[in-house]
C-alpha cells in the first residue's frame, strides 16, 4: 500500500485527468476496520449536505473495511447523493452492476481484514504457547529482531535487579530509584515508570497475556522470592498511614450508673514525668457525682470479675474428659434408638402394602381399609418426624456445653495475664448492662456465666492444679448450686455426670 502522501498525490493527478474540482481532502489515521471514525463520518455529512456528489479515493477499502460504513456509502449512492466514486486501481459506476461489485470490494476488504486479525491472533497464540514474550520490550531488555523474542540489555539489564533489592530493604522510596536507572535516551525515568517495573512479572520470568500468566522463555532479572518481597513493600506503602493517637482499651464499655452516660478516657502527664489513664463520666447528660477511676484499678476489677466466673484448668480438663466420655456414649445410645425407629418405619411400610393388597383383592372393606391405613401412616410420619429430630439434634447440647468450659478455662488465663484488650473483649462477652458506679464495676453475668459466677471462690484453684478427688468435689459444689435455667441443668448433668431429678 501507498504511504498517505502517495495516495493524495495519485488522486490529485486523477481528479485533473478527469477535469474534477476537489472540494475538500480527508486523511483518516484511524483503521476503517470499526465503524465510528470521525473524520470519515465528517465527509458523508458534509456530502448529504449537498457540498459534494463524489468520492476519490486510492480504494474501495480505504472507505470501509467494516459493514456499518461500507452500507453508508452504499445507501448515499442509493439516495443520490453519491454519484461518483472514483479509484486509481478500481472501476465503479452508479448503476446496479457497479454498485454490486462496490458490496464485493467492501466484502473483500472486510474478509481480508478478519482472516488477518485471525492470523495474527494465532500467531500470537503459538508465541505464547513457546513462552516468546511479544510486543515492545520493557525496561532492562531489548527486541531480538531475528528471533522475534526478548534479550537483556547489557547495560540496564542489571540495573533492575538492583532496583528490586533497593526497594524490598524498605528504605528507599519510588523517588530514590528514580536515580538508580536511565531510560535508552539518556533521561531520568518517572516514578511511574519505576512503580511499573517494581510490578511487573516479567521480571521474574513470567508474562501475562489475557489475565493468564504464562512461563517465558526468556532469561530473568529477579527471583520470585525478591519480587515478592517488593510486592509486601508496596503493599504496606500503599496503606493509609494513621495518625499515631493513644488507645484506650475500655471505652465504650461501661456506662455511668448516676447519669447513664458514657465513660470516657483521659491521659495525664504529671510534672514529674509519670503518666496516667484514668476513666470517668463524660457528664454530658448534666450534674454527675461520679468520680474518675485509673485504668491499673479499672484493670484489677475486670481481671477479678472475669476470674469469677472462670474454671481452673485442672477442673476444667476433667469436666471436657467427661463430656468425650458423654458424647461417644450418646452416640452410641443415639444410633441404636435411631437403628430401632427405622424398623418400626420399615414395619409401618410393609403393613401400608399388605393393607393395599387386602384392599385390591377386595378381602377387607373400603370403610375398614382408610381406617388401618390412616393410623398406620400417621404412625408413620410420626415416627420419621422423631428421627428427624434426632438426626438434627446430635451432640448439640454437649458441644455447647464443651464451647463454655472451653471459655470458663480461658477466662481463668485472660484474667491472669491481664492483657487490656482481652480483657475489655472478654467482659463485653459475659457481662449485662455494665455500669460504673462509686469507681466500682457493677455488672450482672448472662446466661451461664451467672451459674458459673455462683461457684465458692476457693474453688477456683488460684491458677494451681488440684487432685482430682478435690476436682470431683468442685464438680458436686456447682451441681448444687440454686441456679437451675432448663438448658443449664443439662449442663450441670453433662459437668458432674450426676443425673437430675
Amino acid at each position: 500500500m501507498l504511504s498517505i502522501d502517495a495516495q493524495v498525490t495519485e488522486l490529485k493527478e486523477l481528479a485533473e485527468r478527469e477535469h474534477l474540482d476537489i472540494v475538500d481532502t480527508f486523511i483518516e489515521s484511524k483503521t476503517a476496520k470499526e465503524p465510528g471514525r470521525a473524520i470519515f463520518n465528517e465527509m458523508l455529512s458534509r456530502i448529504e449536505k449537498g457540498e459534494a456528489q463524489g468520492i476519490l479515493a486510492w480504494h474501495p477499502d480505504r472507505l470501509a473495511r467494516n459493514s456499518v460504513d461500507g452500507g453508508k456509502v452504499i445507501y448515499l449512492i442509493d439516495t443520490g447523493k453519491i454519484t461518483e466514486l472514483k479509484f486509481p486501481t478500481f472501476w465503479f459506476d452508479a448503476t446496479p452492476q457497479g454498485k454490486f461489485m462496490l458490496n464485493i470490494a467492501f466484502g473483500q476488504s472486510k474478509y481480508y481484514i478478519d482472516n488477518l486479525s485471525e492470523n495474527v491472533k494465532r500467531g500470537q497464540r503459538q508465541k505464547v504457547r513457546r513462552g516468546e514474550f511479544s510486543g515492545v520490550a520493557p525496561s532492562g531488555y531489548l527486541n531480538d529482531l531475528v528471533a522475534h523474542t526478548i534479550i537483556p540489555d547489557p547495560e540496564r539489564f542489571p540495573l533492575i535487579k538492583k532496583m528490586y533489592e533497593l526497594y524490598a530493604t524498605g528504605n528507599y522510596s519510588l523517588k530514590d530509584l528514580t536515580k538508580t536507572f536511565v531510560s535508552r535516551k539518556g533521561n531520568v525515568i518517572a516514578i511511574s515508570v519505576v512503580q511499573g517495573i517494581l510490578t511487573n512479572p516479567l521480571y521474574y520470568g513470567v508474562f501475562e497475556y489475557k489475565g493468564e500468566l504464562h512461563q517465558g522463555v526468556h532469561e530473568p532479572a529477579i527471583s520470585k522470592e525478591l519480587f515478592d518481597k517488593v510486592q509486601l513493600v508496596i503493599k504496606e506503602r500503599s496503606r493509609p498511614q494513621k495518625r499515631h493517637e493513644r488507645i484506650f482499651p475500655y471505652l465504650g464499655l461501661l456506662k455511668c450508673a448516676e447519669c447513664s452516660a458514657s465513660i470516657t478516657a483521659e491521659h495525664k502527664i504529671k510534672k514529674s514525668g509519670k503518666e496516667y489513664t484514668y476513666y470517668r463520666c463524660t457528664k454530658k447528660k448534666g450534674v454527675c457525682s461520679q468520680a474518675y477511676i485509673r485504668e491499673e484499678i479499672l484493670t484489677d476489677q475486670l481481671a477479678k470479675y472475669i476470674e469469677s466466673v472462670s474454671l481452673s484448668p485442672a477442673l476444667a480438663d476433667l469436666a471436657l474428659q467427661e463430656l468425650d466420655k458423654d458424647k461417644e456414649e450418646n452416640s452410641i445410645m443415639s444410633e441404636t434408638h435411631k437403628q430401632n425407629i427405622k424398623q418400626e418405619i420399615s414395619v409401618c411400610k410393609n403393613m401400608l402394602d399388605k393393607l393395599l393388597d387386602a384392599h385390591l383383592e377386595t378381602t377387607i372393606s373400603v370403610e375398614e381399609y382408610k381406617e388401618r391405613k390412616n393410623k398406620v401412616l400417621n404412625q408413620k410420619i410420626e415416627l420419621e418426624e422423631k428421627l428427624a429430630k434426632i438426626n438434627q439434634k446430635g451432640n448439640r447440647s454437649l458441644e455447647l456445653t464443651k464451647n463454655l468450659v472451653l471459655r470458663a478455662k480461658q477466662a481463668h488465663i485472660v484474667a491472669n495475664t491481664r492483657n487490656h484488650s482481652d480483657l475489655s473483649d472478654f467482659f463485653k462477652t459475659i457481662g449485662s448492662n455494665p455500669l460504673l458506679n462509686r469507681r466500682e464495676i457493677q455488672s450482672t453475668p448472662r446466661g451461664a456465666w451467672l451459674l458459673l459466677a455462683e461457684f465458692d471462690p476457693d474453688f477456683r484453684g488460684g491458677g494451681g492444679d488440684f487432685s482430682e478427688t478435690h476436682n470431683r468435689l468442685i464438680l458436686r459444689e456447682l451441681k448444687e448450686s440454686n441456679l437451675r435455667p432448663a438448658f443449664w441443668r443439662r449442663l450441670l448433668y453433662h459437668l458432674t455426670k450426676l443425673p437430675f431429678y
